[in-house]
């Protein structure tokens, strides 16, 4: 797998992020001194997990044969103090919420389903999120 490379300039807060060919871009909002051109890292996270999780839906349902006719996903993230988050008890400041509303279109009976749901928590990204990730600086030539 090859990397993603992401540039910054001298001014602005705007990235261009080039990942197998294709490049986008993120920026901050202008209330955050950005200037509102592309969606916000959060937003590009919640973007990446929210498709991932619709793409390995729709490639289990079609593997089975399943109506799977559309997938929606909609995230929300919110950064608490994990001292104030019910049930916590990790040794971190903050924890971060996540929360999913997955709506599946098509004529799947209930077992179908919630057996979709249960694979499309299954999906690469969303293992990176919820597992712990090690950072690891590779050599630096500035």
């Amino acid at each position: 797998m090859g990397s993603t490379v992401i540039r910054l300039g001298k001014e602005g807060l705007r990235t261009t992020v080039e990942a197998d060919g294709h490049s986008y871009h993120v920026d901050e909002p202008l209330e955050a001194g950005g200037s509102g051109t592309a969606a916000d890292p959060v937003k590009q996270l919640l973007g990446a997990l929210g498709s991932c999780m619709a793409i390995t839906a729709r490639l289990y349902a079609q593997r089975k044969g399943w109506p799977l006719e559309g997938v929606e996903i909609a995230l929300d993230v919110e950064r608490r103090r994990g001292e104030d988050y019910p049930g916590y008890s990790g040794d971190s400041a903050f924890v971060h919420e996540i929360r999913q509303q997955i709506t599946l279109h098509g004529p799947l009976d209930e077992a179908q389903r919630r057996r979709v749901l249960d694979i499309a928590g299954r999906c690469p990204v969303h293992r990176i999120v919820e597992s712990p990730a090690l950072f690891v600086d590779a050599d630096n030539d500035a």
